[in-house]
């Protein structure tokens, strides 16, 4: 069994449990909760990993003997850069000691430095509040700015495609998948799912959910239940502006923030400003997401493919293409899980600096286990990146929330066309999702979420040894799905049909290339127990056998 790069690795590797990212939330609201919940360190078997989603930071670049003159360097910068605002609470000591796998006298020491310094105070069950911020210096003009050290993560995308004619479940592997497959494949019937991208549902905070309701209920005036803001609720674009500010090193004001119904709205709305650009076509990932490739060409836009090795998506083959956008999914690219090495990062970065778009769907950003945070594309070069995000594969897809932070070229383009195509979200969903970024509730359920999937990722890679010896996994770092593939001469859309037979439901890799490559599996594990999982590889490793 050979070994892979970064966001592959074998059956039979190991695996760390993931990290926790506890973020505060913008305003001054209480992001963390009650004192009881505060105080508590991970939970449900999620151990931390080496970073911290709280303001990217990653306790490998501190100097030995110098952690607390770091860590307060580090907090005193985000505070005179914005991303920490006056109001805005601290994570509890304890908290972002178990996150950085340092002593808490560490975080002690560098909150005790601030307090000293007059950038936040102590507040008891108030936590540590920010109340004071240096004078902010003049930004360094575009293509200056210094970048950060870029290590990506790994993560995917979600099936995105356009309804048409139902195909027969038994047809599903035969030809070309049409515009409805995965539709089709949703609606059959299996006893194991692992459809890739698909969230634990059975895990949505239904409680938390209630409570930010009823809060918002009652305190919500008879005015906002009429039209809103066709760009959002100005609430929840402060909560989102925050999330990112936080959790993926993006900074951008509230009035940059457009909330949309997804990420597949966000493609919609963005196929007609970039014809209007001159932009025809999108280069895509190989392999890359089928359901984005579909959206793409549903909006006349051509998909020339570019191949994605062991250090992400080829620069050289990009230009090759000639094409002037591209779209991305750095965080955890889907399916390979592959981790885009620092070095291509800057080469995308000046791609995107000689004239190029970069449409980054950072999707599965969230879902971190073996490798600490590293910020988004768009907080590199925010006027060459149009960003995309969602609660899709955090919350549950039917909430039909995300949000997109454009280039500021194509912000009134992106505003009218969500004008026109529906006057904005539901503001009701928009408030209560706030809430949950704002009381701390939502980074309690991902805290939740990390420990469960780290469990299930880890019973997958257990099966797959088990049952499909001398396969290799990709992409174990981070997301919801692993990609399998194998080195027997059968197609996997053969593979797929015969697993379907035997009640398993997967997709298989071929789906999601345009290039010829290696036959394999793409393998969601999220809302599978380990019982399950196990079940569902012993029959596809029994249908392989058969098959070869």
């Amino acid at each position: 069994m050979g070994r892979v790069n970064e966001g592959e690795r074998t059956a039979d590797g190991t695996a760390t449990a993931p990290g926790d990212g506890r973020s505060p939330a913008r305003g001054g609201s209480a992001a963390y909760g009650d004192s009881s919940a505060r105080d508590r360190s991970p939970a449900d078997g999620d151990s931390p990993a080496c970073g911290s989603d709280f303001l990217q930071l990653d306790a490998g670049d501190a100097p030995a003997g110098g952690k607390a003159d770091w860590l307060a360097r580090r907090l005193r910068q985000a505070i005179a850069d914005g991303r920490l605002a006056v109001g805005d609470r601290l994570p509890p000591s304890r908290v972002l000691a178990a996150e950085l796998r340092v002593s808490r006298g560490v975080v002690i020491e560098a909150y005790r430095r601030l307090t000293e310094d007059g950038h936040v105070e102590g507040r008891r069950r108030g936590g540590t509040v920010v109340v004071a911020a240096p004078p902010v210096p003049p930004p360094a003009p575009t293509g200056t700015r210094p970048s950060r050290d870029p290590v990506a993560v790994t993560g995917d995308t979600a099936d995105r495609a356009v309804p048409g004619d139902r195909a027969m479940p038994g047809a599903l592997f035969a030809g070309e998948p049409g515009a409805d497959v995965f539709d089709a494949l949703r609606a059959t019937r299996a006893r194991v799912d692992f459809t890739p991208g698909q969230p634990d549902l059975a895990a949505f905070p239904r409680a938390a959910w209630l409570r930010a309701e009823r809060a918002v209920l009652a305190e919500l005036s008879a005015e906002n239940l009429g039209y809103g803001d066709p760009r959002g609720a100005p609430r929840l674009r402060r909560a989102v502006a925050g999330w990112l500010a936080r959790s993926r090193g993006i900074r951008a004001e509230p009035d940059e923030v457009l909330i949309v119904a997804g990420t597949a709205q966000a493609l919609t709305l963005l196929h007609p400003v970039l014809r209007g650009d001159g932009i025809d076509g999108v280069a895509v990932e190989d392999p890359g997401s089928l359901g984005t490739r579909q959206h793409l060409r549903n909006g006349d836009l051509a998909t020339p493919p570019v191949p994605v090795d062991d250090a992400g998506v080829r620069v050289d083959a990009l230009r090759a293409t000639g094409a002037r956008a591209v779209l991305l999914t750095p965080a955890h690219q889907f399916p390979t899980g592959v981790v885009t090495s620092g070095e291509r990062r800057r080469e995308l970065l000046r791609w995107a600096q000689d004239g190029g778009l970069i449409v980054e769907d950072d999707y599965d950003a969230e879902h971190r286990y073996d490798r600490p945070p590293v910020p988004a594309l768009r907080a590199l070069l925010a006027d060459r990146v149009c960003y995309m995000g969602s609660v899709s594969k955090l919350l549950a897809p039917a909430l039909r929330i995300g949000w997109v932070v454009p280039p500021p070229r194509y912000r009134q383009a992106l505003t009218d066309a969500k004008r026109f195509t529906d006057l904005g979200n539901a503001v009701l969903p928009q408030l209560v999702l706030a809430h949950l970024m704002e009381s701390g509730d939502l980074e309690r359920h991902l805290r939740l979420l990390r420990g469960r999937h780290t469990r299930r990722r880890d019973a997958m890679i257990d099966a797959v040894t088990e049952h499909l010896p001398g396969a290799v996994v990709h992409g174990a770092a981070a997301g919801l799905h692993l990609t399998v593939t194998y080195a027997a001469k059968v197609p996997d859309t053969e593979l797929a049909a015969a697993a379907l037979a035997r009640g398993v439901k997967c997709q298989p890799l071929s789906w999601h290339r345009q290039l010829p490559g290696r036959p394999g599996l793409v393998l969601g594990y999220a809302a599978s127990p380990p019982g399950v999982i196990a079940e569902g590889m012993a029959a596809i490793g029994e249908a392989l056998r058969e098959l070869a």
